[in-house]
């Protein structure tokens, strides 16, 4: 709705300009605290006329014919400020819009394809602490892009032929491997053996290297194995993902880049450059004029190609398969994707934008798979979930066990995604489960007792033969403060999901879906709904109240939070 109103002042401000005889490129169109859009276009006229842009504002306003504009109530002029505001039309069709189309509100204004990559741990054991920022961000950003309108894949891409993949291989032939626990768990446990192992006897590194040189030259035996450990470590973190509402769409493993001839091909087309020299037996890029002091090795002494060389020849097949291309990748990422970037440029191929992000720790510190210093995201989702059932046990005594676990489920998960998402991805966070659990501090908790408070109040209605969603409704008499600046809120979501889709931001949406809930909470408060005399502005108002709902679970879906009913 707030875009299709921006559409209509941009339209009615290059119109008016036109017919003063100037223009301008750039409106300079902002949300204002006084003004639901404010332009300083006065300002850019101002100063390539050389008029005052005070008289410049006003002139415009005076000129301005908003009849044909139906979503605009008024346009003011304020000093060289021109302020725009919505119509009674806009907030009357943002009411009836919500409640027609439901869940599809507030989207499908953007085309075209999208690959999107993120998670992509290592298969070497559990996904940690540290790794599901990750995947909590990309997963959500395929959120807003869907339902911006994109056709979106999203791809975990597997590494099944690394250094990390050899010794997990070489592992499972020399340690036993605990079937009881999760296979991803038990994955970790062999990994960490064998790299006690590798540092107590050093010359066994060799086997290791023998086997990444079997594997690249595709030796059957050697696939195999890798393979085998490969699907037991992604089995268990597929699980995992799928435990925070996290899906992927397909699984590409770096391996068919090498077996399909890719990997080879791409590096004589870097050869091809004229770029490259061989340094101690390696083969190297030279990216000096891209601004990298850092020489890229492209391929190792013994012929064997590098992560990144593999992830050009992916980047390649992904860049012929869709319109954009964005990867989610952690700060130590952050050289090394610039380089991949560079490379492509430099080859003519299409670059993937980069979202990078800082990590999520806990106040127990950093982490590390190889050393078997960390925190699972399983044992974090256990322990948030524990939590969350305290919680709810100690607000609803009253209910079975089984709501209460259900409960808990979708509180907990939302707790961790909606703590994470909440902060915008080049900052660090560290995340405190107390926090995010606290149903006063306005997180997931907070929204998601919002939407449950929404249902709750129509079932109640319902009970007493009050309310019924083919009523008849007048949003014309949804006049209140609160009232109004509820139905503002809600029509704002397109344009929030049109800035996150833009950006890359998925903070933006949690910060929305908080002020959402607060804006709900607000009206609920000072405005009577189900004790009003008035039978016709009783039913708007639980209309008001389905409205919030629909907007609030479309929020939280789209965060990939689960909107309890009953809280």
């Amino acid at each position: 709705m707030y875009l299709e109103f921006k559409k209509q002042v941009e339209t009615l401000l290059k119109e008016t300009l036109s017919q003063l005889g100037t223009a301008v490129e750039d409106l300079d169109l902002e949300p204002s605290k006084h003004a639901d859009l404010s332009s300083k276009v006065a300002f850019r006229l101002a100063s390539r006329e050389k008029k005052n842009p005070k008289e410049l504002a006003e002139k415009i306003v005076k000129s301005a014919n908003i009849s044909k504009f139906p979503f605009i109530g008024e346009i003011k002029a304020i000093g060289p400020y021109i302020n725009i505001y919505t119509s009674k039309k806009y907030l009357e069709e943002t009411f009836f819009r919500i409640r027609s189309e439901g869940s599809s509100f507030g989207g499908g204004f953007c085309k075209g394809d999208i690959l999107l990559e993120h998670t992509s741990a290592n298969p070497n054991g559990p996904l940690h602490v540290g790794h599901i920022r990750n995947s909590v961000i990309g997963d959500t950003l395929v959120r807003i892009l869907r339902k911006a309108g994109y056709n979106v894949e999203t791809q975990y891409y597997v590494n099944d032929m690394g250094r990390q993949i050899a010794i997990v291989s070489w592992a499972l032939s020399h340690f036993d491997f605990d079937t009881s626990k999760k296979s991803d768990h038990a994955i970790a446990d062999v990994y960490i053996k064998a790299n006690i192992k590798l540092e107590e006897e050093p010359e066994k590194v060799a086997e290791i290297d023998r086997l990444m040189q079997l594997v690249e030259r595709g030796d059957e035996s050697t696939i195999k194995t890798f393979s085998e450990a490969v699907s037991l470590a992604l089995d268990g973190i597929k699980e995992t993902l799928l435990r925070m509402n996290i899906f992927h769409d397909s699984f590409p493993y770096e391996s068919t880049f090498v077996r399909s001839g890719a990997v080879t091909r791409i590096i004589e087309e870097i050869k091809a450059t004229g770029r490259t020299y061989i340094d101690d037996g390696a083969l190297v890029l030279d990216l000096d004029d891209y601004g990298f002091e850092k020489k890229l090795v492209i391929q190792r002494s013994d012929g064997t190609s590098l992560y990144i060389t593999r992830d050009l020849a992916y980047h390649e097949w992904k860049g012929e398969r869709a319109d954009r291309m964005i990867d989610i990748l952690g700060s130590d990422h952050k050289v090394i994707s610039s380089q991949l970037k560079a490379t492509l440029n430099l080859l003519g191929k299409p670059e993937p934008e980069v979202v990078i992000f800082e990590f999520v720790s806990l106040p127990e510190g950093s982490m590390s798979t190889r050393k078997g210093k960390f925190i699972s995201a399983d044992e974090l989702l256990d322990q948030v979930e524990e939590q969350a059932f305290v919680e709810v046990d100690m607000r609803r005594p009253e209910m079975s066990d089984d709501f209460k676990q259900k409960v808990a489920r979708m509180v907990g998960i939302g707790a961790v995604r909606y703590d994470i998402i909440k902060v915008s991805p080049e900052k660090s966070t560290v995340f405190n489960w107390k926090d995010a659990l606290d149903f006063e501090k306005q997180g997931a908790p907070f929204i998601q007792y919002s939407h449950a408070r929404a249902c709750s109040i129509l079932k109640k209605a319902q009970k007493e033969g009050i309310w019924k969603e083919d009523f008849v409704m007048n949003p014309s008499l949804l006049i209140e403060d609160t009232e109004v600046e509820l139905i503002k809120k809600m029509a704002i979501f397109d344009s929030v999901i049109d800035h996150c889709a833009r950006e890359l931001k998925p903070h933006t949406l949690a910060i929305y879906a908080r002020e959402l809930a607060e804006s709900f909470n607000q009206f609920y408060r000072f405005v009577p709904v189900i004790n009003v005399d008035d039978e016709k502005l009783r039913v708007t108002r639980l209309g008001l109240v389905d409205c919030a709902r629909i907007a609030l679970a479309i929020s939280l879906e789209t965060l990939g939070i689960d909107a309890p009913e009953s809280m």
